[in-house]
């Protein structure tokens, strides 16, 4: 676009805003004058507007291509190659299991034993059992043959006192003796009974040694 153009465009830009203040101001006179509407509308209809348009830019010049651009692409580059490492798992820690702890079940605790039962052994009623013999009590048969000696016995008392039981500990050596003296012990000997660790009255045992002599 020529200068000249441009001048003339700019022209006739002004003066059609000129106008347009121009009757602006005479229809704003016009409606405080209280002119009629028929004024204000061939005012109007007498207008002539007309639209005002721009040139458009010139398009803008595209660069032209550089020179000296080699034809052939650049190399492709191919990737580094992936490094796989063979990672090692981690160690297994093996915990060591503690066996399992036997409960051997104890058993209740023994009652205490009671206190051994003390016996007091039976004493003779008469003292020595040897009084209990008389020289009539030999035996004529012993006494023909002059068996004599030291018989040992052992007597078995009862709660009553009375001999239960004589048994021959050591003979001596004449078999009349012997079982004379068990007969006269059976049938004359009394003792006081042997009694417990309580006072009462029990069985027990008595030893005694009876000597024969000829007169």
């Amino acid at each position: 676009m020529s200068y000249a153009q441009r001048k003339e465009i700019s022209g006739n830009r002004t003066a059609a805003i000129i106008v347009v203040a121009i009757l602006h101001a005479i229809l704003g006179y016009a409606i405080v004058t209280g002119l009629a509407y028929n004024v204000i509308k061939k005012a109007a209809e007498d207008l002539k507007t007309f639209d005002v348009e721009e040139e458009p830019p010139p398009p803008e010049e595209t660069p032209p291509p550089p020179e000296n651009v080699p034809d052939t692409p650049p190399p492709v580059v191919a990737p580094p190659p992936i490094v796989r490492t063979n990672t090692m798992p981690p160690p297994v820690t093996v915990v060591p299991v503690a066996p399992p702890v036997q409960i051997t079940p104890t058993a209740p605790p023994a009652p205490p034993a009671p206190p051994p039962v003390r016996t007091v052994p039976p004493k003779s009623a008469v003292g020595n059992l040897q009084g209990l013999f008389s020289p009539e009590d030999y035996p004529p048969q012993a006494a023909d043959r002059e068996e004599q000696g030291t018989v040992t016995v052992r007597l078995a008392v009862g709660t009553n006192g009375r001999v239960t039981d004589c048994t021959i500990s050591s003979s001596s050596g004449s078999r009349t003796l012997d079982s004379t003296t068990c007969r006269i012990l059976r049938s004359r000997a009394r003792f006081s009974p042997a009694t417990d660790n309580m006072g009462n009255p029990t069985v027990g045992s008595h030893t005694q040694r009876i000597t024969w002599r000829l007169q």
